[in-house]
Formats: C-alpha cells, sequence, structure tokens
C-alpha cells in the first residue's frame, strides 16, 4: 500500500490544485495567458495554400479550446497527462449513470418471481427483486449456546427437535468458515467495546475465546472480555437469545421484540390518534360542505368558522430545534444512508441526519425491517454544532438538541398520523419526525404516498397537523419537491399551506405546525435529468421569510392561539437541496438563496468529507490512502453495527458495494484542468496519480468486490451483488471465492 499522503492540498492562486510530491508536477497554462495565434497578412499574389491538418487540442486557439469545453458540458475536465484516450475521444469513453434508481426502495431479497408458465418473468422498471444470494454458516449454531461457556448452555426452547448444533466445538470445526486473517486476525468490534456480539459465531472468535482447564481435568471454551474497553452501558451487550441483532455498542433507539410482536398483533393502542381522527373526519366533511358552497372566500370562512369545534387534544409543546450556516445537513438516503455511513459522515462533519425512509404501514405492523432504520448511533445523539450568527429562537436550548431525526411516508392521514404518535413514544432519541412528499419511486408515488402528496395539499395538511398534534414534544418536518411535473410547479404554495395554513380557514384553524421544511429543486418528471433549480429554492426561501412575518400577525386572529403548539416559537425553517458538491456549492446557496441550511445527498455519497470542506472552508485533496481509510472505517462500522459473523459480515459488504457504487465515481480534484468540481459531470477513462487511486475510480464492479475483500475477506461463492442504480443494466454478479 502506498505510503500515507497529505490531506490537504493547496489551492494555487488561479484555481488548480498542485500535484502532490509523488507525481510530477503539473504546469496549468490558464487560458488567459495562452498564446494567441500570428495573422499573416494575406500576400499580394495567390499562392498554393498547404492543405489544413486537424488541429491537436493544444494547437487550437484559446477561444475555440473553451468552446469545445463547453461543448463536452457533463464531462469533467480531466488533466490530458492522465487520460488513457486522446482528448477528442472523452465524450465516447465518459460514464452515463441513472441516479432515478438510486432513489428508490429496494424489493425485499427474494427468489425472483414467477409467471403462470413457470418461467422467469423479467423484473420491470428499477430495483426489482435485487438478489445478494445467499450467505450463512454450512451449520447453525443454537442460540442457547451461540453467546455461553461451553459447558453452561441456556434453556433450549425447542429441546429435542432442535435441529441446530448445540457442540461448539463441532460448529468451530464444521459449521462454518475458518477464521478471516484481515484485521491482524482481531475482531474490530471486540477490539473497540472489549466484547463480541457475535459471540461464537463471530468470524475472528479465536481472538476473543480461550480455553481453561477446570480441577476434574475439564477443558472448557469460554469467551473473553476486556472490561478496560466495556462502557457501563453497554455492560448486557451480550444479548439474550431472542434479541441476538438488537443489543449493540453505542446503538439507540432499539426497539424490544415484544414491542414489534404486540404492533403487529394489533395489541398497540394509539388514544391520541384515535381521538383526533374521529374528529378530523368530522372536521373534513365540514370543511367539504363549505368549501363548495358557491360564495367567496370570506363567506367560506365565516361559515366554516361558525361551525368549527376545537380539536379535543392540543399539541404538545415542541423542543426547538435550528438550522443555520454551520448545520449542514445529510439527506436521508434510501440504502446508502445506513447507520454505519450516517455515523461515517458524522465523524467527518454532518451536523444533521435522517434515517432512511421507512414506509409508515409496515412500521404499524411491527415490521423488523422498517424499525431497524429507526436505530440511531451515539454520535448522532449529540448535539449539533451551533454559532447562530442570525435571529434564533431563545428558548432553543442546544443542549437538548441532537442530530438525528426520522422519515417516513404514507398514503393517507391515518398511517402517518398514527405513526407519528408510535415513534414518539417508543424512540427516546429523536430530533424530529420527517414526512417525506418527495420520493419520485413509482412504488410510493402509485400508492398516493411520497411526490403524490405535492397534488393533494389538503391531505398532506391534514397529515402534518395531526402528526404534530401527536407527536409529544417531537418536532414534524416535510421534506417536498418543486412539483410533480415540469409545467406545473406547486412548491410556492404549498410552502404557504405548511406556513400558515389553507388560506381560506387559516384564521380559525391556524398554522399546521410544521417546523421546518426541505424543498429539492426538481420535478418528479424532472428526477435527475436536469440541474437542481435553485433560482426557484431561493424564490421560496424569500417567501418562507415573509411567511414567517405574516405568522406573528397571524396569531393575534387565531381563536385561542397557544404559544406551545408553534414550532420554534412560530418560526418555520426553510432547507434547500439539490446538486450540493462542495463547500464553494454550499455557501453559495446559503448566501445567495438564503437557505438556514443545505442539504446535501449523493454529494455525500460520492465525497462524504464535503462536511469536512464545509467546516474548513477549502477543498481537501484527499489522497487515496485517506479514501481508502473511509472504506476500512465503513467496513469496521458495518460489523459493529449489523455484527462480525457470516451474515452481519456479509450484510456490511453488500451495504459497502452499494457506497463504493458511489464512491468509485469522485475525481481527485489534483487531476482537474479548473474548480469547482461538479457532481453530475462524468469523468472520460482516466488513471490515477498511483495504483490505488486508480483502483478505487474503477467503474468494475468486480473491482469493487476486491476492495471489499480487503476487510471483510473472501466473498461467499454464491454472493451476488447488482449495483441499485444499474440493477436492471448489469449481469448479476457472482463474487468468486
Amino acid at each position: 500500500m502506498e505510503s500515507q499522503e497529505t490531506a490537504k492540498r493547496p489551492i494555487e492562486p488561479n484555481g488548480a490544485v498542485a500535484a502532490q510530491d509523488a507525481e510530477p508536477a503539473t504546469k496549468r497554462v490558464k487560458l488567459d495567458d495562452a498564446p494567441v495565434p500570428q495573422v499573416q497578412e494575406e500576400p499580394s499574389q495567390p499562392q498554393p495554400q498547404p492543405q489544413a491538418q486537424p488541429q491537436t487540442e493544444d494547437e487550437k486557439p484559446t477561444e475555440q479550446r473553451q468552446d469545445d469545453r463547453d461543448k463536452r458540458r457533463g464531462i469533467a475536465p480531466i488533466k490530458k497527462e492522465y487520460l488513457v484516450v486522446p482528448p477528442s475521444q472523452v465524450a465516447k469513453t465518459a460514464e452515463v449513470v441513472d441516479d432515478d434508481a438510486a432513489e428508490g426502495r429496494t424489493a425485499p431479497d427474494a427468489e425472483a418471481a414467477t409467471g403462470k408458465d413457470g418461467k422467469k418473468k423479467r423484473p420491470k422498471g428499477q430495483n426489482k427483486e435485487r438478489e445478494f444470494g445467499i450467505f450463512a454458516d454450512a451449520q447453525r449454531l443454537c442460540n442457547s449456546v451461540a453467546w455461553t461457556p461451553e459447558f453452561s448452555p441456556r434453556h433450549c426452547k425447542h429441546g429435542e427437535r432442535c435441529n441446530a448444533l448445540h457442540d461448539i466445538r463441532k460448529y468451530l470445526k464444521e459449521g462454518r468458515r475458518p477464521d478471516l486473517n484481515v484485521f491482524g486476525g482481531k475482531c474490530p468490534v471486540w477490539e473497540t467495546h472489549g466484547k463480541c456480539s457475535s459471540g461464537w459465531r463471530c468470524l475472528f472468535v479465536e481472538s476473543h475465546m480461550k480455553e481453561i482447564e477446570h480441577e476434574d481435568g475439564r477443558k472448557e471454551l469460554v469467551l473473553t472480555e476486556d472490561l478496560t474497553k466495556i462502557k457501563p452501558e453497554a455492560a448486557s451487550l451480550v444479548p439474550p437469545e431472542e434479541e441476538s441483532m438488537d443489543a449493540r455498542a453505542g446503538v439507540y433507539n432499539v426497539v424490544a421484540p415484544a414491542v414489534k410482536l404486540a404492533l403487529s398483533r394489533k395489541k398497540i393502542q394509539h388514544e391520541k390518534s384515535d381521538q383526533y381522527l374521529k374528529w378530523m373526519a368530522k372536521d373534513s366533511e365540514l370543511a367539504r360542505i363549505h368549501y363548495h358552497k358557491q360564495k367567496d372566500d370570506d363567506d367560506v370562512a365565516k361559515d366554516y368558522a361558525a361551525q368549527y369545534v376545537e380539536p379535543p387534544l392540543k399539541p404538545s409543546e415542541k423542543r426547538r430545534i435550528y438550522f443555520g450556516r454551520e448545520t449542514p445537513v445529510l439527506a436521508p438516503l434510501t440504502t446508502q444512508g445506513n447507520l454505519p455511513f450516517r455515523r461515517l459522515c458524522v465523524e467527518l462533519g454532518a451536523e444533521i441526519t435522517y434515517s432512511e425512509m421507512a414506509l409508515g404501514l409496515p412500521l404499524l405492523q411491527g415490521q423488523k425491517a422498517d424499525w431497524t432504520l429507526m436505530r440511531a448511533h451515539e454520535s448522532e445523539i449529540t448535539p449539533p454544532r451551533y454559532t447562530p450568527t442570525g435571529i434564533v429562537d431563545p428558548a432553543y436550548d442546544n443542549s437538548k438538541d441532537l442530530k438525528f431525526g426520522v422519515q417516513i411516508t404514507a398514503h393517507a392521514p391515518w398511517i402517518a398520523i398514527k405513526s407519528a404518535e408510535t415513534l414518539a413514544r417508543y424512540l427516546p432519541h429523536l430530533r424530529v419526525i420527517d414526512l417525506n412528499c418527495g420520493c419520485p419511486i413509482d412504488m410510493v408515488y402509485k400508492s398516493g404516498a411520497g411526490s403524490a402528496l405535492l397534488d393533494a395539499p389538503s391531505k398532506l395538511e391534514r397529515m402534518i397537523r395531526g402528526m404534530n398534534t401527536v407527536s409529544g414534544d417531537v418536532p414534524v418536518t416535510a421534506k417536498i419537491r418543486m412539483g410533480v411535473r415540469d409545467n406545473h410547479q406547486t412548491a410556492q404554495k404549498l410552502v404557504e399551506r405548511l406556513a400558515l395554513g389553507a388560506p381560506d380557514i387559516r384564521a380559525v384553524s391556524g398554522a399546521p405546525g410544521c417546523a421546518a421544511v426541505t424543498l429539492h429543486g426538481r420535478t418528479r418528471q424532472q428526477r435527475y435529468t436536469k440541474a437542481a433549480d435553485w433560482s426557484y429554492i431561493a424564490e421560496c426561501a424569500a417567501l418562507v421569510k415573509s411567511f414567517n412575518e405574516k405568522a406573528d400577525s397571524l396569531q393575534d386572529t387565531i381563536r385561542e392561539a397557544d404559544e406551545r403548539s408553534l414550532p420554534n416559537g412560530g418560526r418555520m425553517y426553510f432547507v434547500g437541496n439539490g446538486d450540493c458538491y462542495s463547500h464553494v456549492d454550499y455557501f453559495n446557496h446559503v448566501d445567495n438563496a438564503k437557505v438556514d441550511s443545505v442539504m446535501v445527498g449523493r454529494g455525500a455519497i460520492i465525497k462524504p468529507w464535503i462536511f469536512e470542506e464545509i467546516s474548513a472552508g477549502q477543498y481537501l485533496d484527499k489522497s487515496a490512502t485517506e479514501r481508502l481509510a473511509y472504506v476500512e472505517k465503513f467496513a469496521k462500522y458495518g460489523m459493529e453495527a449489523w455484527g462480525s459473523d457470516e451474515l452481519g459480515l456479509n450484510y456490511t459488504r453488500r451495504f459497502l458495494l452499494e457506497f463504493l457504487s458511489f464512491f468509485h465515481r469522485y475525481v481527485p480534484i489534483g487531476l482537474l484542468e479548473y474548480l469547482p468540481p461538479a457532481m453530475n459531470d462524468r469523468p472520460p477513462a482516466y488513471k490515477g496519480r498511483n495504483e490505488l487511486e486508480t483502483l478505487l475510480a474503477s467503474k468494475n464492479y468486480l473491482d469493487w468486490i476486491k476492495i471489499s475483500e480487503m476487510f471483510l475477506g473472501p466473498a461467499p461463492p454464491n454472493f451476488k451483488f447488482q449495483p441499485k442504480h444499474k440493477s436492471n443494466a448489469y449481469e448479476n454478479i457472482e463474487a468468486e471465492g
């Protein structure tokens, strides 16, 4: 492996990045300083002219070179000494990636669907039935002995009917593959926390086991612990048999299996939601009747006000939150936004994080997969940075704030409202509950959730009002898009509605209680085919500012207005989202679009240290060694989150490969002709400054698997992987060894 290189590279005055010491210095000629071709006087008599030869890139006039570069917009400007093809061929080798699919929610792992004739049906659309193979031990070890000393097993509830192994020695010899030799054969989980939650199943178990001899001569295998590394809250890390995946050191918001079982059997009561939904049904009918009367808005409002009945309960006082210039936000990212990745981003400077989007109905049904998304790492339950320069709610207490929020989506108000009550009840570490109103994926949209809510403003407002009423002290926020269709942008009206309420009844019912809105500067129809529209985001930001001012005067007209029900003392924060790829982009949007903060999505997966750049206020030319160290950290964090056994290790491998399918797209800024880099620019075929940098830039999935094997050992023979954003374009990938 190459030697450690400097993390920060100086930026030359002309915007170029200084070359690394290990590489020959590359002189960059500014376009303005390029020699101007001499214009010869035309001879008095015609002379034969030599046949024109094709000009090379360097021989072309400055203006023409700039024009050619403009024609290749969308192509990363790699310095020619790193190109593996002539400059004229770069467009043909540039990668084209479908980022739309990356937003999609993956279908559960399953065998490919079959038709009536028994033949496999071809998947339609994106991310249908992605398979990852089956990775498990050759022989299963019973939970009754998985974490205990050899001679002290727990009672096996299956008794003689149990078909799993109870002999630890036989399991270690025949039931699983040999210990891995990565990380020097030492278990990363044990090395960090002093004990391993995978017990005897750990693929590094030889590093934390020993054989002791008793007085009677019997030799017993036992698991070891390092008490100096065990934190008090992790004292019970070794899980009981029914909670083998739920007890992890440093992981919070873990819901007990008994709660999920009760939800699945509909034994959990939602008293607040039931009361509110009963009232909401009557109020919605009242509003519908008056809305359809042939009267002007003032008359409708008067009729509605005359018959309006207060809801049976009011929102609780909300915890104040804060978004500012110093709080860059990590977007909720399906699949990629998992706990290990968020932990890495927080370590690099992300101040606000969100869970992956969970579906409301599966949460209410107690489904384990969606509840697992609600878990947070201990680094996410610490307060965000707070150095305010503008107006801040005096009631805001940074010590009570935290980084982690959850995002859900729902197609019906009752699902959203009951989900909010359930989350607030069982998750003690929540910053906000965010309602996704922007997911463009067909599965979500066609159900009436996600971006479908953009065309159903009344339903969306009822959801936010209800969620805010039953969520206790947890604020409610929303993430939206510009609209569903390119020619029908609705975000401005929607933002007004979320800030103040429906125009005809806001004087009666007041504001819905939305604490913050995040606007992605694209429509559902547009997806990622065009750049985010930050001019539109700026227009909405100006409106939000005026709405916050209007909200102050509106409070005086609301019947029995209760300040406790007003989020952030009546102020709604506004966050912009779309194509942020550097500190230059970030501060440009904060300063010019006047948003409170910026949410970073794809840019963080490609370049997780973007948050470090924002904090430092400069570009950081990360060496290949440093970038590989982030991959190593992800692998370690994955094993801490999912386990160091066969199952957990290959869960980590799967999500690491999802990460690498974006991470490889980063082009080191030292290889670029000019700055700033653009996220949507695709690099032509190029070589790095060393072999490791070239490997990290590989588009070949087999190279990604090779990188994963550096830290996770050989992939199982039947392991498969399909990049999420090319699930129908790639062939099934089977790892060898």
